[in-house]
């Protein structure tokens, strides 16, 4: 697979779930890829290991999401070591509860600064180094389109607006030849979410195929389209939640 080779890549989030799956996934198609980590430098490492295991070249990063001038420096370390970035993968961030007459202003601004203004940083500042094919691929989800329990505002809430920045974006970069997408990802199973936790059955029910997905599927679509057959494809978004929001 070299569908990627001699890319550059950066994923924030990189050290586990689907941020994982997706490095280990680039880095199979031959694209050389950083990562970001807010505090696992251990599982970041492991990461970069296992790359480097199977002859893939990869190094991590430490820079918090809430953060903006490390998200800032994390990206400007990727384009000062290669003088380019030609993949930019979003995926930091959290993922926290309450009803919205409980929760606070701080709540507010720590999931804005987490899973959207770091996305608006780190995808401004990518952008200004890509040339002709870049792609800057966002992680959204499902809770962006459908809202099915209570207590869950603000990370919806923050989920959807990155769909207008993603459009927005390919709207303002397509005449660069770069794309922007966003992948919506369901219930797949990681450590913030298992199959086995204790909502697992709350979530299989609303399931058209009733099982939690891989983070290997999320990458293996973040890997199309981060690739040459993708092209023509931006300002999209794509839904990978095994019918859930069917």
């Amino acid at each position: 697979m070299t569908n990627l080779q001699g890319k550059v890549a950066l994923v924030t989030g990189g050290s586990r779930g689907i941020g994982a799956a997706v490095a280990r996934r680039l880095a199979a198609e031959g694209a050389e890829v950083a990562i970001t980590y807010a505090r696992a430098q251990d599982r970041a490492e492991q990461v970069v290991a296992e790359i480097e295991a199977s002859g893939g070249r990869a190094r991590a990063i430490r820079a918090d999401n809430r953060d903006a001038g490390a998200v800032k420096a994390a990206v400007d370390s990727v384009v000062s070591a290669r003088a380019r970035i030609d993949i930019l993968v979003n995926n930091a961030g959290i993922f926290e509860t309450g009803l919205i007459d409980e929760v606070t202003a701080e709540d507010f601004d720590r999931m804005v600064d987490v899973n959207l203004r770091a996305v608006f940083i780190a995808s401004s500042r990518a952008a200004r180094a890509m040339g002709q094919g870049g792609r800057i691929i966002t992680t959204g989800s499902t809770l962006a389109v459908r809202v099915p329990w209570p207590g869950i505002g603000l990370y919806a809430m923050t989920k959807a607006a990155l769909v207008g920045l993603t459009k927005a974006m390919a709207r303002d970069l397509g005449p660069r030849g770069i794309t922007a997408n966003i992948v919506h990802p369901g219930s797949t199973d990681t450590e913030m979410n298992p199959a086995s936790g204790e909502h697992a059955d709350q979530q299989l029910g609303l399931m058209a195929i009733p099982r939690f997905g891989r983070p290997e599927d999320v990458a293996d679509l973040v890997a199309w389209l981060a690739g040459p057959t993708a092209a023509s494809v931006t300002g999209a978004e794509f839904t990978i939640d095994g019918g859930a929001n069917a």
